[in-house]
């Protein structure tokens, strides 16, 4: 399959893993702690696969855990996990414009195999909305990466659960390694408005039930981040009214996979030193 692709995409979905890489640590970390929770609860091996296949959330699949060992009402177990992944209506909103004109089974595919970690990064490329050649091929890089190594983990933590002590600390090893690859996307203003409001709202709403401290963050974190945007704006056309220098657009990585810009070097020195250029250069 990976042979039938274009060379454009292949070097587009070899991108998306390179870009991925550096957060394989932290999902394996999550993966195994996520996996060793369910092989410790209730739950039979069988049910532990079946929940980390299907489910692919593992802040779901822990919040619903104490909830199976209480034998509480399903409807109960649904509405948390549905609270707890609330976020990822917000992400697929997010990724719609990008992916609007493929059939809705593969859209379904891709709201699947979507994440935290690889919508933050698929957003901070700053790819234009619509269809563009390897966009696609990105994501899946991204996506394809992420998958394997949460189903490796979280398998490896079910079958080998008796092998890890409870003290070993590996959920909080997992959120250490995250912290820097958010403290990576935080390039704007409106961005480190929209951290520090949704953390903020997540201490202060840590007790709630159903995990609603989750989706309340992101909430908080997308109204902060569109009113921070808001205002740099009518700031910016305040500065152009009065006469004042706007300052330099800086320049954004949209699309490295396009092959019409892949210049290189010797290519600008024939282009020079040909006899068609020389008058021009004098």
């Amino acid at each position: 399959m990976f042979d039938r692709l274009s060379d454009l995409n292949r070097r587009a979905f070899l991108d998306g893993v390179k870009t991925l890489s550096p957060a394989v640590p932290a999902t394996f970390s999550w993966g195994l702690v996520t996996g060793i929770a369910m092989a410790k609860s209730v739950l039979s091996v069988p049910q532990a696969l079946g929940m980390s296949l299907a489910v692919y959330a593992g802040s779901s699949q822990l919040a619903v855990l104490p909830l199976f060992a209480a034998k509480l009402p399903l409807w109960t177990i649904l509405l948390t996990a549905a609270m707890v992944n609330l976020r990822f209506v917000i992400f697929s909103a997010g990724l719609a414009p990008h992916f609007a004109y493929l059939p809705l089974h593969r859209r379904l595919v891709l709201g699947y195999f979507n994440g935290d970690i690889i919508y933050l990064m698929f957003q901070k490329r700053n790819f234009p909305t619509g269809y563009q050649p390897g966009k696609e091929a990105f994501f899946w890089g991204m996506a394809a990466t992420s998958w394997s190594s949460w189903q490796v983990s979280s398998i490896v933590g079910i079958l080998l659960a008796s092998l890890f002590p409870d003290n070993w600390g590996l959920e909080l090893a997992g959120t250490l390694a995250l912290i820097p690859l958010i403290v990576s996307a935080i390039a704007t203003r409106s961005t480190l408005a929209a951290v520090a409001v949704a953390s903020v709202i997540a201490l202060l709403t840590l007790d709630l039930p159903y995990r609603l401290s989750l989706p309340l963050a992101v909430a908080a974190a997308l109204l902060a981040g569109t009113f921070a945007d808001i205002m740099a704006e009518k700031m910016g056309a305040g500065r152009k009214t009065t006469g004042a220098k706007s300052p330099a657009p800086r320049l954004t990585e949209t699309e490295p996979l396009n092959p019409s810009l892949d210049i290189k070097q010797p290519d600008l020195d024939k282009a020079v030193a040909s006899p068609k250029n020389t008058g021009r250069a004098r």
